[in-house]
């Protein structure tokens, strides 16, 4: 019974933190942004998200964001800065090959910080990777 339920394994779709630059605001800023790294596109995304520590949380925000062509990405959220005190958990589910996806990123409190800044693979920005 059990092991013919087949559970299947989400690759190369990754939620990453952009440090860029905000024309309108003159600043730098936080942007969360999905990638989707397959060969494929991925449909019917949604990302649920939230900050959390052992003391408080945020605001569970839910973002339908459609379909996400082969290697494109899309935009998810702007971070604050005081949450990136907080772990954040970006919480992805999706439909591709006919079978429904999900994988969970956590980026831990105070990792979301410049002196973490590495190349972000599809979109040529620098940011941080979440912890796998």
């Amino acid at each position: 019974m059990k092991k013919d339920i087949e559970i299947p394994i989400a690759k190369d779709v990754h939620v990453v933190i952009a440090h860029e630059w905000n024309e309108e605001f003159l600043s730098k800023d936080w942007n969360a942004y999905i990638i989707n790294n397959r060969p494929d596109p991925i449909e019917m995304v949604i990302v649920v998200t939230k900050g959390f520590d052992d003391e408080r949380k945020t605001s569970t925000m839910r973002h339908g964001l459609g379909t996400i062509a082969a290697k494109g990405f899309s935009k998810i959220e702007v971070l604050q800065e005081e949450i990136l005190a907080l772990d954040n958990e970006f919480f992805v589910t999706f439909f591709a090959e006919d079978k429904l996806f999900e994988k969970r990123f956590l980026f831990p409190k105070y990792t979301i910080a410049e002196k973490g800044l590495e190349p972000l693979p599809i979109l040529d920005k620098q940011g941080i990777l979440p912890q796998e």
